[in-house]
């Protein structure tokens, strides 16, 4: 008579399998790039009061949803897509009628605490999409892509009328990820792409006369204008609306090779550069740690963009494989347009570092993406469970 017994994993097995299933490289790259985020606000934030302590709380929020949202399987994170989407444009359209204006934009929400709802669009709206590919049959059809992107141009129209052209492009280019990693032919792909280089070259050339006083642009706010004429031509305005721009420059210029230490930031500490706990902390890091420094800080994002897209290859399905891809979308976006504009190549937007610059809304977004991306990780790598049987003769 053979008896079949099934083997019991002990408990602790069970707690440490939860770790052992983490991609260790990405674990490794958020530590590495967390490091440098708290070295680098410690030094920036020292006059700060609580900023460190603030930015380390933050952080460990961020972990602790990471680790949350790891063990939820893709399968059953694909459950919230609609209803997280369509809060998110409730949520947008409340700020429309009923929203907080400071500073001259309408971008937030009171409903007890003050909120950003388009921060929730950074995740629901890629994730929204990877839901609607999920469940289109193969092959995808003109149709499918068309309505991918008024699911996406809905989030980013409603925040341009905030107006916010920092957080709708981090949305826009979280959403063209999940669209072109879906299989859009790259010939609807290279037109606007073309035509918006052409835009660019022809800003330009003709700064000149588009800069002036009394010039329209009609797709842009005055001071987005203001924003794209100033990136041309800082020096126009150099106490003032060039100020941030030059003070940037000259910090990362400073630095030179190796930087002039930790804590001894001339421009950063006698207060030169503005916002520089937030968004032109990358300039403060840039001269106390220098070219080296700041090649190790873009190393580490390139690494968490590469194992993030690394990820994405082996998902098991298209949603997790579409969420991973938008998620290194995401990492890209955020460094290239903060970095971009501190260096003075493209217009400042006001959108933060990650790990780096100070903001708990922007960590806890962080915190989202992270998670998702670990999920998809954790699900390829989770292998079938196995049962073993022995036979005993009685």
């Amino acid at each position: 008579m053979a008896v079949v017994t099934l083997n019991k994993t002990p408990w602790h097995h069970h707690f440490l399998g939860v770790f052992q299933r983490f991609d260790g490289w990405l674990i490794a790259a958020i530590l590495f790039l967390a490091a440098l985020g708290l070295i680098a606000m410690y030094s920036a934030g020292f006059d700060h009061g609580a900023r460190f302590g603030d930015h380390a709380r933050n952080m460990a929020l961020a972990a602790a949803i990471l680790f949350v949202l790891a063990q939820i399987p893709p399968q059953r994170l694909m459950a919230l897509a609609v209803p997280l989407y369509l809060a998110g444009l409730l949520l947008l359209l409340g700020v429309e009628f009923f929203g907080v204006a400071r500073k001259g934009a309408q971008r937030w929400l009171n409903v007890g605490v003050v909120i950003q709802p388009s921060e929730i669009m950074k995740i629901a709206a890629p994730l929204m999409l990877a839901w609607w590919f999920q469940l289109r049959p193969t092959p995808l059809r003109a149709t499918d892509f068309v309505v991918a992107v008024a699911l996406l141009a809905l989030p980013v129209g409603l925040i341009l009328r905030q107006p916010d052209l920092g957080t709708a492009l981090l949305v826009l280019g979280a959403g063209l990820a999940v669209i072109f990693f879906a299989g859009l032919p790259w010939k609807l792909v290279l037109p606007p792409v073309l035509l918006a280089l052409l835009g660019v070259a022809a800003i330009i050339g003709f700064e000149p006369y588009l800069c002036q006083d009394g010039v329209d642009w009609v797709v842009l706010h005055d001071y987005q204008k203001t924003r794209v004429c100033t990136l041309l031509d800082p020096y126009n305005d150099p106490l003032g609306k060039g100020f941030h721009i030059i003070q940037g420059m000259i910090a990362i210029g400073s630095g030179g090779l190796w930087g002039k230490g930790f804590m001894a930031g001339t421009q950063t500490h006698l207060e030169f550069i503005p916002e520089r706990t937030t968004d032109f902390i990358y300039a403060a890091f840039a001269e106390e740690f220098g070219l080296l420094g700041t090649l190790a800080l873009l190393l580490g994002f390139l690494f968490l963009i590469y194992r993030a897209l690394w990820i994405a290859l082996r998902a098991k399905t298209l949603f997790g494989r579409l969420m991973a891809a938008a998620v290194a979308m995401i990492f890209f976006t955020y460094a290239f347009v903060n970095m971009g504009m501190v260096m003075g190549v493209l217009p400042v937007v006001g959108v933060p570092l990650p790990f780096i610059s100070y903001g708990g809304t922007a960590m806890v977004t962080l915190g989202l993406a992270l998670g998702i991306l670990m999920s998809v990780a954790r699900d390829a790598a989770i292998a079938p469970p196995t049962i073993e049987f022995s036979a005993q003769r009685l």
